[in-house]
C-alpha cells in the first residue's frame, strides 16, 4: 500500500488510458486495426520508460468490459492483435525482468487465448522488475463487484462477519491487491474521463490528460507528465501545513 503522506518526486504506480489508436488511423486513411498495431509500438516505449525511471507498476488499459460494443470485425482484429501481442512480446518482457498480470474478465475471451494468458503470466510471475499489469476486458465497476461478491461469499460461509469488512479487506479482494494505489493517471487522446478505469484504486491518484493520441505518445510525453506530477502537493486530506511538516 502506498504511505499517503509520503511525498514523492516519482510514481511508484502509473496507470494509463491508452486512447486515440482509431482516430491516429483514420487521420491516416488507415483502418482503425492499423492504429491498435502502431499502439503496441508506443505501449513498448511506455514500459522501457518506466523500466529506466524505476516506475514499479505500470497498469494499462487494453480493453474495457465496453469495448465489446464496438463493430465486430474490430474486436474481432483487436483478439487476434492482443493473441500475437502475447506470443511475441511475453519473452522479451521476461528477459527484462518484467512481471506480467492480465485483470479483468478472463472468461470472456476464447479458451485459446485464456490459454496463453495463463502461459505468460506463469513464465513471469518470478520477476522482480517492473510490474505490467495490463486490463483486458475490464471495468471498475466489475472489480468491486468481484470484490464484493468474494466478501459475501466469506459471510455465507460463516469464516466473516459483515461487521468486519472494512476498506483494508475491499482492497485485498479487488485484482490490483498486492501493488501500491495509483500515483498518476495518465489519459492521452484529449478524453477528460476515466471511463470505468480503477474506480477504487484512483482515488487519492493525479490525473493527466493529454491531446496526443496513444501512438503518438513517446518518452517525451511521458516525461513532461512525471514533471507535472512531481510539482504537485499531494496532501490526501491534509492541509498544506500539515505535508510540509512531514518533510
Amino acid at each position: 500500500m502506498t504511505i499517503l503522506n509520503k511525498q514523492t518526486k516519482t510514481p511508484q504506480h502509473v496507470a494509463i488510458i491508452m486512447d486515440g489508436n482509431g482516430r491516429w488511423a483514420e487521420k491516416r486513411g488507415k483502418h482503425r486495426v492499423f492504429g491498435h498495431k502502431h499502439g503496441v509500438k508506443a505501449l513498448r516505449k511506455a514500459i522501457t520508460f518506466a523500466t529506466e525511471n524505476k516506475i514499479g507498476a505500470l497498469t494499462v488499459f487494453a480493453f474495457s468490459s465496453e469495448n465489446w460494443q464496438r463493430p465486430k470485425q474490430e474486436v474481432k482484429m483487436l483478439m487476434e492483435l492482443f493473441f500475437s501481442v502475447l506470443g511475441s512480446e511475453v519473452k522479451k518482457l521476461h528477459k527484462h525482468g518484467i512481471k506480467l498480470k492480465i485483470i479483468g474478465e478472463l472468461t470472456g475471451f476464447s479458451s485459446r487465448l485464456q490459454k496463453k494468458v495463463l502461459e505468460a503470466e506463469k513464465l513471469t510471475e518470478n520477476n522482480q522488475g517492473l510490474i505490467l499489469n495490463v486490463a483486458a476486458n475490464y471495468g471498475g465497476r466489475w472489480d468491486i463487484t468481484q470484490a464484493t461478491r468474494t466478501l459475501l461469499e466469506r459471510v455465507e460461509n460463516g469464516t466473516l462477519k459483515a461487521s468486519q469488512v472494512d476498506e483494508t479487506m475491499m482492497q485485498d479482494a479487488l485484482t490490483l491487491s498486492k501493488i501500491p494505489q495509483v500515483d498518476l493517471m495518465i489519459r492521452t487522446g484529449g478524453e477528460h474521463r476515466i471511463s470505468n478505469f480503477l474506480l477504487w484504486q484512483l482515488a487519492y491518484a493525479e490525473l493527466y490528460f493529454t491531446d496526443t493520441l496513444w501512438p503518438d505518445f513517446d518518452a517525451s510525453d511521458f516525461q513532461f507528465a512525471l514533471d507535472v506530477f512531481s510539482g504537485k502537493e499531494r496532501r490526501f486530506g491534509q492541509t498544506s501545513e500539515q505535508v510540509r511538516d512531514l518533510d
